[in-house]
């Protein structure tokens, strides 16, 4: 017969850390998902709500909003906080639920790689996007490019 610990005793921790990782991993999920739900939903409001919604995202409003300063600084961040948010919700069940030592590394340095690729690229788009590129025809670019 296998004893049952009392479940009333308190919390006994098995192995002792100095690191607050998790707690500070924890913080983050919780302010980085506040920030998240507003930058999410003024992107879905200015694409979806406002002029004639969904009908008029094309390469010419995207080149509008890209133009300046604002949007860019505004995609940039909700791509970076989504991907760090939502790689530490995965990197957290990889932990829960990976049992062997191997798989739980080989997980986590996939789950790596792919937030590496994802943000590197992203973060690229962004910062090298063209607004005006050569050769589009006129109709296709926003009223702020020069014609050709």
């Amino acid at each position: 017969m296998t004893a049952v610990d009392n479940p009333r005793a308190p919390y006994v921790r098995q192995k002792a850390t100095r690191s607050n990782y998790e707690l500070y991993s924890w913080m983050f999920m919780r302010a980085s998902g506040v920030l998240l739900l507003v930058l999410i939903f003024g992107h879905l409001f200015v694409n979806l709500m406002t002029g004639e919604g969904v009908h008029s995202i094309d390469f010419a409003f995207v080149a509008g909003k890209w133009a300046g300063p604002f949007w860019k600084v505004w995609d940039l961040l909700m791509l970076w906080l989504a991907m760090i948010h939502g790689t530490n919700g995965v990197r957290t069940i990889i932990n829960d639920y990976a049992s062997k030592d191997g798989t739980r590394l080989v997980l986590k340095a996939l789950l790596y790689l792919a937030f590496t690729i994802v943000v590197v690229l992203g973060t690229l788009v962004i910062f090298t996007f063209d607004p005006c590129p050569p050769g589009a025809t006129q109709d296709l670019l926003p009223s702020f490019c020069p014609a050709v």
